[in-house]
């Protein structure tokens, strides 16, 4: 029997340099796609890409922005490093382990960048090698075959694995030794092909009750691998017919999450001998999947029930291999294939691909500050999910495609509004019932410098009494700032301006920490009644924003002025009065004391009283206006001289006085005044004035007269005790000659005799001269006509000898 073999059609080309598309879609944030293709098996560490060059990004770029894998698996098998801006496998990648059958098979993960936010959807697809042989699940496999099998019969025979694809899956299959049988292979739905044996010509026991044929299955990979199968068969005797299934392929549906112990489907084969050779058995044959471990056949009644969980979100269908025998060994097979429906059984997944906790309160509109990936593992309706967030809030929810969202600003921000929000992302699918999940975004809002400080009032006034101590506190300003701390810390400066030519800053300060305005000075209410000046309030932002506030400053009275006498005058050397006719009537106004107080208010009002007088019962003075009147007729009786005392007071608290000496005189005449007139006695207190003044000039003088001279007499007994100390001291005596003063030509310049007594040391400060000295012993002679030095006489006794005396130098010079 020939060996029978197959080849799929398809072009083998596999290479290990990538292939690489890109496509970008720009929605909300960047949002790119790129692919690249790797085989398999790849060493830890190899290239898959530069993903900054095909990107378009400078390598720094990923650096800055912090660029990192997403991937929505556990698993990561490559790795970005941002220094290079280059994907490298990161671990070993099998292929059948990641994707089993499945074709294409890739990995997919996004590339996040920050600061802006910005993704690209990153797929790399990954092609088999030829890394693995077919294989049997059974090495041997024993069939009990009738001597009266009829040619043609089938035999269903396990079929080998191959965990490759493509053209390194399984290709083809060889029987050895093929004399009494071939293989043929049936086409299934799901791409597969069943291995048949079929028989060629009857078997005749007596020749051979036992045949040992060897089946081998050969991918189609470079190097090609293989797999063996060992197929004893025995020899029996007739078993005239086979059994045989009502239909070749049965169809089924089953509801994920059915319970344990649900028929799914039940075959049925018939077998038209009788007896043993009449009895079937039904099994199954799937290897190397999952099917054994999840549906299980009845072998009496074909009846196919759940035994394990069923998946739809694994597997949508399964394939079940059915063998229906009987006791002669002769076989049939069917396909049960068994659809899946799905459940809404998975809620919607919500993936945070990258975040931001804090963003600035002046962000663009638009700004991207969560990326967000949904999955729902359920299929159609159930799978189709939608998301949204909370109404009034300045974000909204931004669609992409393949289920992605972006969390996007889309009104201004305002932190002194709202400094936080908890924004809860909801999301849920269209299944009945719908299924939904949620997550909750904390995002801070940063300050930005963009409040300038407000002052509690527009204007400020306040009220401080005169004479106050400097350095006093008059009141406090404030003001607020909505922003957040340093932008929101106050300082408080006095601007700059004059009052009356003066600066406002030697009248008061400000505390730039709490706005305490304190005085600078004393006030004075009869210098300035008020002023005004502005206070800038200044934020620590950057850069600093400040508004300013009027503030004026009224000065109050204090009744610190006593009353000023205006009239009459008051003199110290004359002598003024106001005459009265001796005819005057009562109410004859005598004269008006006039007077003024400087401060204001109630301090300035005056009254006058009459606080002595030489006759009471003759004039009186009005306590408002200050008029003095006669307040009886004037009589012969009354002195002609009247001297009155009136006190002017203010209504001040303490109140203040002045007072004024009045004199009048009672006569009908100016003579008769005069002859009066030098009778009033002078002002006493005037003459004691003057006379404090002199005394206190005498002691003056005469502390500094007797302070002088205690100071000259001490310096002439210091200079005294020096010279002593010196003559008994060895210092030597350095002479000192003058040069020679001379009248040779008779101009009388010199008209007499000088005698000068020089006392010199060594140290010029201590040196003395006398003038008008007798002359002593030793005499030095000036000639005239000499051209040398003087020359000294000297006396038997040395002048050294005489320690009280000085040393003694005569000059003589003569017309």
């Amino acid at each position: 029997m020939t060996a029978w073999g197959f080849e799929y059609n398809w072009e083998r080309t596999m290479t290990r340099q990538a292939l690489l598309f890109i496509s970008l879609l720009f929605i909300g944030s960047v949002h790119g796609q790129i692919s690249y293709t790797i085989p398999e098996e790849m060493t830890k560490g190899s290239l898959v890409g530069n993903i900054a060059h095909d990107l378009g990004l400078q390598p720094k770029r990923l650096s800055s922005g912090k660029a990192r894998i997403y991937s929505r698996d556990n698993d990561e098998f490559i790795e970005l490093n941002r220094e290079r801006g280059v994907l490298l496998v990161k671990e070993r990648i099998d292929r059948e382990a990641l994707c089993r059958r499945t074709t294409p098979c890739a990995l997919h993960f996004q590339i996040i960048l920050e600061n802006p936010m910005e993704f690209y959807s990153v797929t790399v697809q990954i092609t088999d090698i030829n890394d693995n042989a077919p294989s049997f699940e059974k090495s041997e496999m024993k069939f009990k075959i009738s001597e009266s099998a009829m040619a043609g019969a089938k035999f269903v025979l396990e079929r080998a694995a191959d965990l490759d694809v493509g053209i390194n899956d399984l290709q083809s299959y060889e029987l050895k030794p093929n004399n009494n049988f071939a293989l043929t292979l049936q086409n299934v739905p799901d791409g597969s092909k069943n291995v048949e044996m079929v028989l060629q010509k009857p078997l005749d026991r007596e020749k051979e009750e036992q045949i040992s044929l060897v089946l081998t299955a050969v991918d189609g990979g470079e190097p090609q691998m293989s797999g063996t199968m060992l197929i004893v068969i025995t020899v029996l005797d007739v078993n005239d017919n086979a059994p045989v299934f009502t239909q070749p392929m049965y169809k089924a549906t089953v509801t994920e999450n059915s319970p344990k112990g649900t028929v799914v489907s039940t075959v049925k084969a018939s077998d038209a001998d009788q007896g043993s050779n009449g009895k079937i058995k039904y099994s199954i044959t799937n290897t190397f999947d999952s099917v054994r471990k999840l549906f299980k056949v009845n072998k009496d009644d074909g009846e196919i029930s759940l035994i394990g969980d069923i998946d739809f979100e694994k597997a949508k269908h399964f394939q079940i291999n059915l063998l229906a025998s009987d006791d002669g060994g002769l076989t049939d097979s069917c396909k049960l294939i068994v659809d899946v429906t799905d459940v809404n059984d998975n809620e919607p997944e919500i993936n945070i691909m990258s975040q931001s906790n804090v963003i600035s309160e002046n962000a663009k509109l638009n700004t991207v500050v969560t990326m967000i990936n949904i999955e729902d593992r359920d299929s159609g309706e159930n799978g189709d999910v939608k998301c949204f967030i909370s109404d009034n809030i300045p974000f909204t929810l931004k669609a992409s495609a393949d289920n992605f969202y972006s969390l996007i600003t889309d009104s201004d921000l305002d932190r002194e509004r709202s400094s936080e929000y908890n924004i809860t992302v909801s999301c849920s699918d269209e299944g009945v019932p719908s299924l939904s999940s949620s997550v909750t975004l904390t995002l801070q809002i940063s300050d930005v410098n963009d409040n300038a400080p407000v002052f509690e009032r527009s204007s400020y006034e306040a009220y401080i009494v005169e004479n106050n101590t400097p350095g006093l506190s008059i009141f406090t300003v404030k003001a607020r700032d909505a922003d957040w701390n340093q932008n929101a810390r106050v300082s408080y400066i006095l601007e700059d301006s004059s009052v009356n030519g003066v600066p406002v800053s030697s009248y008061v300060s400000v505390s730039a920490d709490s706005g305490v305005i304190h005085a600078v000075r004393s006030f004075d209410y009869e210098q300035i009644k008020d002023f005004h000046f502005r206070v800038r309030a200044q934020d620590g932002g950057s850069p600093p924003l400040s508004s300013n506030v009027s503030v004026k400053i009224v000065i109050q009275d204090q009744n610190d002025n006593p009353p000023q006498v205006l009239y009459p005058v008051q003199t110290g050397g004359s002598l003024v009065a106001e005459m009265v006719p001796r005819s005057a009537d009562v109410g004859y106004l005598v004269t008006k004391v006039v007077a003024v107080d400087v401060d204001s208010g109630q301090n300035a009002w005056l009254s006058y009283k009459l606080q002595k007088a030489t006759d009471r019962a003759l004039f009186e003075v009005g306590s408002q206006n200050g008029e003095i009147r006669s307040i009886r007729q004037v009589s012969d009786k009354d002195a002609v001289k009247q001297r009155l005392t009136v006190i002017v007071e203010d209504n001040g608290q303490p109140s203040r006085s002045a007072t004024v000496i009045v004199n009048v005189v009672v006569a009908d005449s100016f003579p008769e005044v005069l002859s009066e007139f030098t009778e009033f006695p002078h002002d006493k207190e005037y003459n004691d004035n003057l006379t404090f003044y002199l005394v206190l000039a005498l002691a003056v003088v005469s502390f500094l007269f007797i302070t002088s001279l205690v100071v000259i007499i001490s310096v002439k007994i210091y200079r005294w005790r020096q010279s002593r100390i010196l003559y008994h001291s060895s210092l030597p005596v350095i002479p000192y000659y003058p040069p020679r003063y001379s009248d040779t030509l008779g101009t009388g310049t010199l008209p007499h005799v000088y005698n000068y007594e020089v006392c010199r040391t060594t140290d010029s400060r201590k040196s003395d001269c006398k003038f008008g000295r007798a002359a002593s012993q030793n005499v030095l002679i000036m000639d005239p006509s000499s051209t040398g030095t003087m020359q000294r006489i000297q006396s038997d006794k040395s002048i050294l000898d005489e320690p009280d005396s000085p040393l003694e130098v005569r000059f003589s010079a003569q017309k």
